[in-house]
């Protein structure tokens, strides 16, 4: 059987790599190098032979106590995205803390006894009544708990 064979060729391959004795790959502790030494196809190996390429990497664990390349590169990526989570939780936090000292601040400008020494923010040359949200209901007054800011003409 042609199976029977690459199964062969493959577990050869794998003792001659584990023993560092290899003939037509670059030595390496990885399938492309198992699948090269074997002469099979990489995908064969991956797809129908997978319990060998598990074989492989459990074999290289436990017989040359190092870690497979690919787990290697799991790891890093790993700790890359763990990094990043990490930073994104601090800027979440610093972005909460903005928006509570903003809430207050605003809390503590809505509370001003007296309006009118609050100075109006200033209406640019091209301001026009519909760039604020109060004259757009037609009327120019400003509800006690409400700050008009202009919006930007950009």
């Amino acid at each position: 059987m042609q199976h029977d064979d690459e199964r062969a060729r493959i577990r050869a391959a794998m003792d001659r790599l584990l023993t560092g004795q290899a003939t037509t790959s670059n030595g390496s502790l990885t399938v492309v190098a198992l699948a090269l030494e074997a002469g099979v196809h990489r995908m064969a190996l991956i797809k129908r032979h997978a319990d060998l390429k598990t074989e492989f990497y459990a074999r290289v664990r436990t017989e040359t106590q190092q870690i497979p390349d690919t787990e290697k590169r799991l790891q890093e990526a790993v700790k890359k995205l763990t990094k990043t989570v990490a930073d994104q939780a601090a800027e979440i936090d610093k972005l909460r803390l903005l928006v509570t000292n903003l809430t207050l601040a605003n809390t503590v400008l809505r509370a001003t006894p007296n309006r009118s020494e609050t100075p109006e923010p200033a209406r640019t040359r091209d301001a026009t009544r519909s760039e604020y949200a109060a004259d757009a209901t037609g009327t120019d007054e400003i509800p006690d708990n409400l700050i008009r800011f202009p919006l930007s003409t950009g």
